[in-house]
């Protein structure tokens, strides 16, 4: 595996954990983790990569080994803050090459639609939104809301990191073993008990008051002035969070259509973690369109 190191940032009052790989001075490309996940999940990419990059990933706050806010709720547009603060301290006069998987891939097209003139090339995978959703909503989510906010979320423990990859396993088949037992040591730590309990804040898993505005959303992409690379996985389920294939497949495409430049490719032999399950695949449509 390619060996990484890691660096300590205090970011927007955060002590947040960035992931480097490859040679300083070296060509950058950063990279953005989805929910639950952490910058190591990126190591399968990085290892599968021909040329010479320096490759930069940091952990979201409240996952991985960045600091928890300790408040009950997280707000999506501090993701997008956090990653202005840290673009403006790796690459102050250049624009960057992002990449951004899943959540990742939401906030980093949000970035690229705020802040155009900060990005030259976009890679989003599987990151396109949420279903969107109708003022009447408003009611029952706020009250959900209450609800979470009186009986929070909690980490379940496992009682070992064999335990934790079998977990990896069971949400993605298609991971080989040793593939998992990589991520669990990463995306897992004892906690007071002596269980493996996994890096993520359980607040993470609270709904959250606010509505998603698809008009908004859009809005934003329809700054992005960046060339997009847009990866799908053949055997994507970003269906659970975006609603019925059926209707949302051609929604996918006309979302991605307000953006001005997008090359799109369709994974095969891969679901939503597609940077785990083919990423010698990933890692050539990403040289060749950065490339380009």
């Amino acid at each position: 595996m390619t060996p990484s190191r890691s660096e300590f940032l205090t970011v927007r009052g955060l002590r947040t954990h960035v992931r480097h790989w490859g040679r300083e001075g070296a060509p950058k490309i950063f990279m953005a983790h989805g929910w639950m996940d952490m910058s190591a999940s990126f190591q399968f990419i990085v290892d599968c990569l021909e040329g010479d990059w320096h490759v930069i990933a940091h952990d979201w706050r409240g996952f991985g080994l960045t600091e928890r806010t300790g408040t009950d709720t997280y707000w999506f547009p501090d993701y997008v803050a956090d990653l202005d603060f840290l673009l403006d301290h790796y690459s102050p006069d250049a624009p960057v090459n992002l990449l951004g998987h899943s959540m990742g891939g939401n906030a980093v097209s949000l970035y690229a639609g705020v802040r155009p003139e900060r990005v030259a090339k976009l890679i989003n995978l599987e990151g396109i939104g949420l279903q969107g959703s109708v003022p009447q909503q408003a009611p029952k989510r706020l009250a959900r809301w209450l609800d979470e906010l009186k009986t929070p979320p909690v980490m379940r423990g496992y009682a070992s990191l064999e335990e934790v990859a079998a977990r990896l396993k069971k949400t993605n088949p298609r991971l080989p073993e040793d593939r998992a037992a990589f991520l669990a040591e990463h995306w897992s730590a004892r906690n007071a008990a002596g269980e493996y309990e996994i890096l993520g804040d359980p607040v993470h898993k609270m709904s959250g008051p606010l509505l998603y505005h698809l008009d908004e959303m859009i809005a934003i992409w329809k700054k992005i002035t960046a060339p997009v690379l847009w990866i799908e996985a053949a055997e994507t389920d970003m269906w659970r969070w975006m609603g019925p294939q059926e209707q949302m497949r051609a929604e996918v495409d006309s979302r991605l259509a307000h953006m001005a430049s997008v090359e799109a490719h369709i994974v095969p032999g891969a679901g939503h973690m597609v940077h785990h399950d083919q990423p010698q695949v990933l890692a050539r449509l990403i040289e060749a369109f950065l490339g380009r």
